[in-house]
């Protein structure tokens, strides 16, 4: 029997097995390989792998560096502000760290001990409650296997298996489908665009320069005509000057965006959940790396203590994380409300000018 299994090995999970390896009997399950790369030029999931200032301070607290092949060029420190329907434009100076999704995940992966048993490929089906314990179901391609473990962790992104079955009638957290074309770059920008749009979308839309291609991106209403919003976005981008090429590759996936704290969840009985499974993700910006490091932080700390009783001290502990989603709240009003957008960036606050910028 595990002590604890951890489904999802991205960054709250992986992150999770290492700060439990050694303490406790780990099984970490994920459906994707992680350790051979994936096909064409994408990042192997629908991220921007931009790490936000406070992702960076989750990795400096956790004695972490970045090695330097999981970065790439250009490396960013300025964000172009695009609002079409009142024609504003504006740049703010924002520093962050440009890298490769499916590398940062790789190296996650790669400083869990050798005493954590890892079923990559394997995707997680179901679980059965026991007195003490579950038994999880896991299946690959032909092949299934039942394993019992004490405490079962989601930490299994936005469409979360293990938070659907756990918590089936509790409130979740609004729901996107983000979609991003990696397509030809004519030039190197030197900057991450954010674009608001109504007509597309009431979150917003993203362009990011990595290497030789330029990956645009969109958070858009699921089953709404995704693909023509979509096109409608690139015809966008190129009136506002950007020039890119043919598109390379496509990838898509859900994005969370909880609207009220009670959207997020902590778990239940013997379930934890980490990371977007859990609704930690920023309604103002859809930045979840660091919300993934300081939930999984949390609950390794929580659960190297003990087992027992880990759910009620790992909801208390998470008081600060659902303050900060709610003050993210209000901050959100003021980028996605059309009137407030406005007032801000015809203002221009904070902002700055940029000479002899390479848009063109």
């Amino acid at each position: 029997m595990y002590d604890v299994a951890i489904i999802g090995a991205g960054p709250a999970g992986a992150t999770l097995a290492r700060l439990l390896a050694g303490h406790h009997r780990v099984l970490l399950v994920d459906k994707r390989q992680l350790t051979s790369p994936p096909a064409g030029n994408s990042s192997g999931k629908c991220c921007g792998a931009l790490l936000a200032p406070d992702a960076q301070a989750m990795l400096s607290k956790m004695g972490l560096g970045l090695p330097k092949s999981v970065l790439v060029d250009p490396q960013l420190f300025v964000v172009r502000a695009i609002d079409v329907q009142r024609h504003i434009e504006r740049y703010y100076q924002r520093y962050y760290i440009n890298m490769d999704r499916q590398r940062f995940d790789s190296w996650l992966l790669s400083m869990i001990p050798s005493d954590v048993d890892m079923r990559l490929g394997w995707r997680f089906r179901s679980y059965e409650s026991e007195t003490g314990c579950f038994t999880i179901r896991l299946v690959k391609n032909d092949m299934a296997v039942a394993e019992r473990v004490r405490v079962l962790v989601g930490a299994d992104g936005a469409s979360s298996a293990v938070r659907k079955q756990a918590l089936p009638g509790d409130p979740f957290p609004k729901q996107y489908f983000g979609v991003q074309e990696w397509v030809e770059a004519d030039s190197k920008l030197p900057y991450f665009s954010t674009m608001f749009d109504p007509e597309i979308t009431d979150y917003y839309c993203w362009t990011i320069p990595k290497e030789n291609h330029l990956i645009i991106g969109a958070a858009l209403y699921p089953r709404r005509d995704t693909s023509g919003r979509f096109e409608l976005l690139k015809s966008r981008l190129r009136e506002c000057g950007l020039r890119f090429g043919k598109t390379i590759h496509r990838e898509g996936a859900f994005i969370l965006r909880p609207i009220s704290a009670r959207q997020v969840s902590t778990g239940t009985k013997g379930v934890a959940l980490v990371g977007e499974a859990a609704g930690w993700i920023s309604p103002s910006s859809a930045e979840g790396l660091s919300y993934a490091f300081k939930s999984s932080l949390i609950l390794g700390r929580l659960l190297r203590e003990t087992l027992s009783g880990f759910e009620k001290r790992y909801y208390l502990r998470t008081i600060h994380l659902r303050r900060n989603i709610f003050l993210k709240n209000i901050k959100a009003h003021f980028i996605y409300n059309p009137w407030l957008r406005k007032m801000v960036m015809s203002t221009g606050i904070q902002s700055m000018e940029v000479d002899k910028l390479q848009s063109t």
